[in-house]
């Protein structure tokens, strides 16, 4: 039985890990980008983006001022039992929530749309978010923190059969031009693309992508693979680098993730994470163990599934 309050404590941790430590895959990403960057001011970027990330973790502050928006996704075993149930895990983690908000501090960004209201501590209606997924055969329970900026760098559209893979990679240079050019995303940034399903699974997919996957990491249908690799170059190649400068350092990875989908459509869906890709995983154990890590190990075999069982 896993103790409703070691799901609290647990989640202000990775509060304050999410906030605070970049994961080692994604600085890993951004030193080897410096070493390829042509441009002087791009360079000067990424160089200032990894001070940060030092200066934070001495300090114990977060490493962007805007804390974006925490979010939680849980993955259960099918075995796992926890102390009151899921309302009691989600009372946990909206808790945790708030107490993070205040001790991190983080930024209290979440205020009702229209009245503004807000209680200074990134709960209310449907915040944080949180989301499901489960995994036969064990007792665990994963716990994922995010803090993915809420404004910007996501778009959608409707593609079709006939676009095909010209169509794909169309919607994402306009797309990345358009972040690049506008000031929508903060980069160099893991872009996730979701594809198929409805349209709110193709959201979700291509958040989940950004989001949710290490860099390096490829998708084990080897189409897909390339295609990932085909798109990081893509967006490599506009022109636009750190920050929206000029450069070749915009994308430090590209993941892609399929649902399958209408027959007479290819609905799609483009997300960057950001500078500051914040994300830090837990898995709690049935005997009160906790192990923590930056991998969230979300799309596995089971989460993939195409047959029947």
């Amino acid at each position: 039985m896993i103790a409703a309050g070691l799901v609290e404590e647990t989640a202000f941790e990775l509060m304050r890990k999410a906030s605070i430590d970049i994961p080692s895959d994604y600085r890993g990403g951004i030193v080897e980008m410096l070493s390829d960057e042509p441009e002087e001011l791009g360079q000067f970027v990424l160089r200032a983006m990894i001070e940060n990330w030092d200066a934070a973790a001495a300090d114990r502050r977060p490493m962007c001022a805007d804390t974006g928006l925490p979010r939680y996704y849980v993955k259960a075993g099918n075995e796992a039992r926890i102390e009151g149930g899921f309302v009691a895990l989600e009372r946990a983690l909206r808790q945790a929530t708030a107490a993070a908000t205040e001790a991190i501090p983080l930024r209290p960004n979440r205020v009702h749309p229209l009245s503004r209201k807000d209680y200074n501590n990134n709960v209310g209606q449907h915040a944080p978010e949180i989301q499901y997924a489960f995994e036969p055969e064990a007792d665990w329970v994963d716990v994922i923190s995010v803090h993915k900026g809420g404004l910007f760098g996501t778009d959608y559209r409707m593609l079709f059969p006939g676009d095909g893979i010209d169509g794909i990679k169309r919607f994402l240079l306009d797309t990345l031009v358009q972040f690049g050019r506008r000031g929508l995303a903060c980069q160099p940034a893991i872009v996730g693309v979701g594809l198929g399903g409805n349209k709110d699974t193709a959201m979700r997919l291509g958040k989940e992508a950004a989001c949710l996957r290490v860099v390096g990491d490829r998708n084990p249908d080897p189409e897909i693979a390339d295609l990932e690799d085909e798109l990081k170059e893509l967006g490599n190649s506009i022109g636009l680098g750190p920050m929206g400068f000029v450069g070749r350092s915009m994308v430090v990875d590209c993941h892609i993730e399929v649902g399958y989908t209408h027959t007479g459509g290819m609905p799609m869906s483009v997300h960057t994470f950001c500078l500051s890709s914040r994300r830090a995983c837990a898995r709690i154990h049935g005997d009160g163990r906790v192990e923590y890590r930056t991998d969230p190990e979300w799309f596995t075999p089971f989460y993939r599934r195409e047959g029947l069982q």
